[in-house]
């Protein structure tokens, strides 16, 4: 069989530059074992891939994250996923004798030639970006403006790379306790780069920015950027305001989406409900525990309104969820002495429609969900009572049902239990664990008991 021709090399090289790393694995393993020379010229291909972004993920480290979206969908500064492997033809072309020092096995901050090399080609990506434009990034028929904003960003954060491979050693302890040297080296940091651009330092904490996971942290570096920073006066009027304004924009995004989540939705809300409302909780402490906010300042207000919106969203739909489950554990009057009656399972009813067990589980997903958030958000004591009262609810309905199974009521044994089963599950999203334990266990067990006039008859003394 033939080798791939020059046009088949070209086209499977555009082709294996947008395939995920991930994906790109498993077809160099797969591809390894096939038969051919096609095969082989294809694999070897797909090692040489392999190996170029190893390496541009070693030069381009400082700013690699910058080329997708943050998974919070907190607003920061990227670039198209696209210019990436433009900017790295480009930039490593120009002195490709250099690639194989970032072959090293050795971690580059213990490699000073790795280094050195790696530098050396973020300032080949700069000079790139603003000799071939039109190469690196070129222009589709987008927003043209944008992309040439675009094309000096990324300039400028190149022009950064250097320093930002530097400062990134010390991320980790500056995020948790950092000595007073590390503190020292950081303003000092802030500093060099003001000095290279006008906004040098903000885009120094941009960069740094995009290595962190939690955008909340990003509050600990910009105060400890500047003595004066922790003063919400002082950083309202800096150029780091932005880095809080889009935290609160965030907030004030996902409380919305809070609020949108409805009983009857067909989707499971469960984890978008827990995320976001877990996101504002950790946000709005890490803004209290930072800053030093003013109650009367922009963002003092900005916080105390997100605060109490969303208290007033979960209120609103917490205290809707008695009715939920009315339509969930279906009820009616019995007489027990006299003219004295009392409420219990109507066992004889239609199985609760899916609607009403889904709007059952959005309240009480959003219930489960504020456990550690409440005391944020001013909803402990409501939380608290909620819990109290459905665990209590739920139980005393499940031991009615259970009885009724073991004494023969239940008009069907098997609905009757399946339903215990929903009970219980609803029980565990508010982590009552202990008393869904004991709904399943009961359950387990229960089933309907001969009585005694039928047990003589079936033994065989009486016969």
């Amino acid at each position: 069989m033939a080798e791939l021709s020059v046009a088949q090399r070209a086209v499977l090289a555009q082709m294996l530059e947008r395939v995920p790393d991930r994906v790109l694995t498993i077809l160099s393993g797969a591809v390894a074992q096939m038969p051919g020379e096609r095969a082989v010229a294809l694999s070897i291909m797909l090692a040489d891939e392999s190996t170029d972004r190893r390496r541009r993920a070693i030069a381009f480290a400082p700013l690699l994250p910058m080329f997708q979206r943050r998974p919070d969908g907190v607003e920061s500064l990227t670039f198209p996923a696209g210019v990436l492997p433009r900017l790295w033809k480009a930039a490593s072309s120009r002195e490709p004798e250099l690639l194989l020092a970032l072959d090293d096995y050795r971690p580059i901050e213990e490699n000073p030639k790795m280094c050195a090399v790696a530098n050396r080609i973020c300032v080949a990506a700069a000079a790139a970006v603003r000799d071939k434009p039109e190469v690196v990034w070129p222009s589709n028929g987008g927003d043209e403006a944008a992309r040439i904003k675009g094309l000096g960003e990324l300039a400028l954060c190149f022009d950064l790379a250097a320093m930002a491979r530097r400062g990134l050693l010390n991320l980790p302890d500056l995020i948790l306790r950092p000595t007073g040297d590390q503190l020292a080296e950081l303003r000092l940091l802030i500093r060099d780069c003001a000095e290279i651009t006008v906004d040098g330092g903000p885009r120094m904490l941009e960069i740094m920015f995009a290595h962190l996971g939690d955008a909340s942290l990003i509050l600990r570096l910009v105060v400890h950027s500047s003595h004066a920073a922790a003063k919400e006066g002082f950083l309202s009027e800096s150029e780091m305001a932005g880095f809080v304004n889009r935290l609160i924009a965030e907030v004030e995004a996902r409380i919305t989406r809070i609020a949108s989540y409805k009983p009857g939705a067909k989707a499971d809300p469960g984890p978008g409900v827990r995320t976001d409302i877990a996101w504002c909780a950790e946000t709005l402490g890490e803004l209290d525990a930072t800053l030093k906010l003013d109650p009367e300042g922009e963002w003092g207000k900005q916080a105390r309104e997100a605060r109490d919106r969303i208290n007033g969203t979960l209120s609103r739909s917490l205290r809707s969820l008695d009715k939920a489950l009315d339509r969930l554990m279906p009820s009616k009057s019995v007489k027990t002495t006299g003219r004295m009656t009392r409420q219990a399972p109507d066992l004889e009813a239609e199985a609760p429609p899916l609607e009403a067990v889904q709007a059952a589980i959005v309240l009480l997903t959003l219930l489960g969900a504020i456990r550690t958030a409440a005391k944020v958000f001013g909803c402990e004591s409501l939380r608290y009572q909620l819990v109290q009262s459905v665990t209590e609810r739920v139980t005393v309905y499940v031991d009615q049902v259970v009885e009724a199974v073991n004494a023969g009521d239940a008009p069907d044994q098997r609905k009757s239990l399946a339903l215990v089963e929903t009970l219980a599950k609803c029980l565990l999203l508010i982590d009552a664990t202990d008393a869904a334990r004991t709904a399943r266990r009961r359950a387990a067990a229960a089933g309907a008991r001969p009585s005694s006039a039928a047990t003589q008859e079936r033994s065989p003394r009486a016969a």
